[in-house]
C-alpha cells in the first residue's frame, strides 16, 4: 500500500532505554519510511499527559510491582499507557507480568477476576466495562479517557478511593489507597507546563519526563549497586588450589545502615521515607529478579578470575612437595572445571581453547609467547 515499515528487533544486549542507531545515509528509493519505534521509545509525555501530577505514585507502584488494572476506552490507548509503565524504571528492568491488551477470553480470565486470592504481580490493560465490576478487588486501578495531544495541559485525574468504583460509567481517576513514600517532584511538573505554554515539541517533553524518571531509578539503585559490589571477595582471595570464594550474602539491614552516608539523597532532590521504600522494594519480585541478574554476573567474574589464576599457575612446582592425596583433588577439581559448560565462554579470555583428549579426560592448551603447553 506504499507504506514501508522499518522494524529493528531488540538484542540482547541492549540497554533499556537506548535508542536504536539510525541509518542515515541509506537511500531511499521507495516513499517516506514509517518507523517502528521500540517499546521504549514510546510518547511518555502524550502516554502520562493525564496523570502528569501523580507520575511519582505511578513510578512507585512499578518499582514495587504492585497490581495494576489500566481501563482505557481502546485497546491502542491501554497498550500505550501499560508499555509507558512498564518502560518508566529504565534502566532497572521490569520483572513483573505485564497485558497490554486483556480481555475475557484470555486463560487466565478467571484467575485474575478471582476474589479468593491476591491479585498476581502485573499490569494489565483492559477496554471492556464489565471488568470494572470484576476487578474492583484489584488494589490499583488507572481509568483513563483518550490521549490527545492538545495545546493545554489535559484535565488531570483525581485519586479516588476504591470504594468508588460501581458503576459502570466510573470517571477517569486513579483508584487506590496507595501513600507514596516520596514527595511529588513540583519543579519537573513546571517544566512540562512551560513546555506546553511555549509550544515545545512533544518529542523534548518526553526525554524531559525520561530522563527525570532514570535520574530517579539511577538514584535509587546506585546505593544497591554499592552495596552489591562490596560483597563481592577480593581478588587475592582467589588461588588455583581451591575453589573460588563465595559472594557474601545480601543483608538488608546491613543495605539500610550504608544509606546513612551512602543514600539517594546525595543524588536526589526529593524528600521522603527512602527507608520505608527500599524495605517494600525487597519484597517484589522487581528486587528478586535484580539480586539474581547480578549475583549472577558476580559468579561469572568470580569463575573468570579463578581460571585466570589457574592458567597462570606453575602446577609442576606446586606438584613437587605434595602429597599423592593432594595432586589428586587438584586434578580432580581441574577436571570439575575443565567440562563445565562456562568454561567454553572463558577460555577465548584466559588465551587458553580447548583441544580433543582420549576417553574421559578433558585438555586445554596454552599458545603463548613461550610455545605450547598443554594442562589435561
Amino acid at each position: 500500500m506504499g507504506v514501508v515499515i522499518q522494524v529493528r528487533i531488540p538484542s540482547r544486549v541492549d540497554k533499556p532505554g537506548s535508542s536504536p542507531v539510525k541509518q542515515c545515509n541509506q537511500e531511499n528509493l521507495l516513499p517516506a519510511p514509517l518507523v517502528l519505534p521500540s517499546v521504549h521509545e514510546l510518547d511518555l509525555f502524550r502516554c502520562f499527559q493525564p496523570v502528569l501530577i501523580h507520575i511519582q505514585m505511578l513510578w512507585e507502584l512499578m518499582l514495587l510491582g504492585e497490581p495494576m488494572v489500566v481501563m482505557a476506552p481502546s485497546p491502542s490507548v491501554s497498550s500505550e499507557l501499560v508499555l509507558a509503565l512498564t518502560s518508566c524504571l529504565a534502566p532497572l528492568r521490569y520483572c513483573c507480568d505485564f497485558r497490554p491488551y486483556f480481555t475475557i477470553h484470555d486463560s487466565e480470565f478467571k484467575e485474575y477476576t478471582t476474589r479468593t486470592q491476591a491479585p498476581p504481580n502485573i499490569v494489565v490493560g483492559v477496554t471492556n466495562p464489565f471488568f470494572i465490576k470484576t476487578l474492583q478487588h484489584w488494589p490499583h486501578i488507572l481509568r483513563v479517557g483518550e490521549l490527545r495531544m492538545a495545546g493545554d495541559l489535559p484535565k488531570q485525574v483525581k485519586v479516588k478511593k476504591l470504594a468508588k468504583l460501581k458503576t459502570l460509567d466510573t470517571k477517569p481517576g486513579i483508584y487506590t489507597s496507595y501513600k507514596t513514600f516520596l514527595h511529588k517532584d513540583k519543579t519537573l511538573i513546571k517544566r512540562l507546563l512551560k513546555g506546553i505554554q511555549r509550544k515545545r515539541p512533544s518529542e523534548v517533553q518526553s526525554a524531559l519526563l525520561r530522563r527525570h524518571l532514570l535520574e530517579l531509578t539511577q538514584s535509587f539503585i546506585i546505593p544497591l549497586e554499592h552495596y552489591m559490589a562490596s560483597l563481592m571477595p577480593l581478588q587475592r582471595a582467589i588461588t588455583p588450589w581451591k575453589n573460588p570464594p563465595q559472594i557474601r550474602p545480601f543483608c538488608q539491614e546491613d543495605f539500610m545502615k550504608s544509606l546513612e552516608h551512602a543514600g539517594p539523597q546525595l543524588t536526589c532532590v526529593l524528600k521522603g521515607d527512602w527507608l520505608g521504600l527500599y524495605r517494600r522494594f525487597f519484597k517484589s519480585p522487581n528486587f528478586d529478579g535484580w539480586f539474581r541478574q547480578r549475583h549472577r554476573e558476580m559468579s561469572q567474574k568470580l569463575e573468570a578470575l579463578h581460571l585466570e589464576a589457574i592458567c597462570e599457575a606453575d602446577i609442576v612446582a606446586w606438584m613437587k612437595d605434595k602429597s599423592e592425596v593432594e595432586i589428586v583433588d587438584l586434578v580432580l577439581k581441574l577436571r570439575e572445571k575443565l567440562v563445565s559448560p562456562s568454561l567454553l565462554l572463558l577460555l577465548p579470555f584466559s588465551g587458553w581453547r580447548q583441544i580433543p583428549a582420549t576417553g574421559h579426560t578433558c585438555a586445554l592448551e596454552n599458545l603463548g609467547s613461550s610455545g605450547s603447553s598443554v594442562l589435561v
